[in-house]
């Protein structure tokens, strides 16, 4: 778990069927599946040698909440407590204290002012010793945030983390997408206001395979479903969105079609 503040370092699934979703996510984009021996159970997402997520079972009380299947990225920050405050401060909302996993590190579940969830993150042991290059196969190539108020968000999070702007692409009727930095480094995501039909705001993440048909094919081939795309985009990128059997919505990214 790579644990650069300010950047995305570990992305999860909670899901109503943690076997079936760990067959499905196994055969579309070929993670391999290692029990955490954790209580409850978790399992690690493995590309290759690199641990890049987790996946378990919605908990009973988070289900109860209204929170459905869905995936949620972890920012790597250097005080969990102390951006927990600041960004209840900076009108996003704390939707589970700071706490510890013991031997981990310690986490906050929280959301930005529209209500787009993502949870903050220091680690305790130490990080890795080579982290996968952002388009390694299995990897989260993109982060994108569909956003109550595009503008108002990179400003929340800028203010935050310090993310920086890159390329601003116009889409005419569709507004403004703007991809984001942190730390100098390529663009590692992009924000955008929502579509009108997008009932609630929320990140989407970008699994890096190795050609976007082929994926496509599997997905729908494993019982989800290809909501939009094949599309080809900035970067000479192919992309689809799709929704995993449970109702998760993920997206794929490839160089190739």
């Amino acid at each position: 778990m790579s644990m650069q503040p300010g950047n995305f370092v570990w992305i999860e699934l909670m899901t109503t069927d943690s076997k079936a979703a760990e067959r499905f996510y196994q055969q579309v984009v070929g993670w391999n599946m290692v029990d955490a021996g954790m209580t409850p159970p978790y399992t690690l997402l493995m590309a290759g040698e690199a641990m890049v997520g987790g996946l378990m079972t919605l908990p009973a009380d988070v289900a109860a909440a209204g929170t459905p299947p869905c995936w949620t990225g972890y920012i790597g920050v250097d005080d969990v407590d102390a951006m927990a405050a600041r960004i209840a401060a900076s009108g996003g909302t704390v939707c589970r204290p700071p706490e510890d996993i013991p031997g981990i590190g310690r986490f906050a579940v929280v959301a930005d002012p529209h209500g787009a969830a993502f949870i903050i993150f220091k680690g305790t042991g130490e990080p890795p010793a080579v982290a996968p290059a952002p388009d390694a196969k299995g990897c989260v190539g993109w982060h994108e945030l569909h956003a109550g108020d595009g503008a108002k968000a990179f400003e929340f999070y800028s203010g935050l983390f310090g993310w920086t702007k890159d390329a601003a692409i116009d889409m005419g009727p569709m507004g403004v997408y703007q991809t984001f930095a942190a730390g100098g480094a390529a663009a590692m995501g992009g924000m955008m206001t929502k579509m009108p039909d997008t009932p609630v705001p929320f990140w989407l993440y970008y699994f890096n395979v190795e050609a976007i048909d082929a994926a496509a094919s599997r997905v729908t081939g494993a019982g989800g479903k290809v909501v939009m795309g094949p599309h080809q985009v900035p970067g000479d990128l192919w992309i689809v969105q799709c929704m995993d059997p449970q109702g998760a919505m993920f997206a794929l990214l490839s160089k190739q079609r």
